[in-house]
């Protein structure tokens, strides 16, 4: 009986020391009488920063920042159904350069299905949002010259009624 009674004072004690360990503030000395420089003012968040405290040193790592969204430069903002469209509704063309952070993909000639003629085409994907101001597609023929207006509107409303279907199709999982 005893001994589990200081069992329980000894735990509590230990529980209560570690929990006191975790804090990141205070020290051994009273508030009014710490170091000559022990903390400074942080000119980017403009906070103070206790020196002697690992975690306020540098980034300020901590648990949570496994669950803060990150931009270090590598997310794709091009949006994936325009993506893979351009690739479907363009696939008689050999693709020869992709650049999924700039949104280009560029096309070798190629001749359609039905069609006489042999284009070119350069896809670029300016915005993520699934819209027409988002796709700029510029197709050219073999001799360098530009196609019609009409064809041009025709492939880029090909590859946004592709873009909507493979959208329609993923929001049934």
């Amino acid at each position: 009986m005893i001994f589990s009674r200081v069992f329980r004072i000894a735990a509590t004690v230990s529980l209560i020391a570690a929990l006191a360990a975790c804090g990141n503030r205070g020290g051994l000395l009273p508030a009014g009488e710490q170091e000559e420089g022990a903390t400074e003012i942080n000119p980017s968040t403009g906070r103070a920063v206790n020196r002697g405290n690992p975690l306020e040193q540098g980034d300020g790592t901590s648990i949570f920042d496994i669950l803060r969204d990150r931009d270090d430069g590598t997310k794709v903002a091009v949006n994936r159904y325009l993506w893979n469209a351009s690739l479907d509704v363009l696939n008689f063309m050999p693709v020869q350069t992709v650049d999924p952070f700039t949104g280009v993909i560029v096309m070798g000639y190629g001749t359609p299905p039905g069609g006489g003629g042999s284009y070119r085409a350069t896809v670029h994907i300016s915005d993520p949002a699934l819209e027409a101001r988002s796709l700029h597609v510029s197709l050219q023929t073999r001799g360098g010259r530009p196609v019609s207006a009409s064809t041009q509107r025709a492939v880029e409303d090909a590859i946004l009624t592709r873009a909507r279907q493979l959208r329609v199709g993923d929001s049934f999982f």
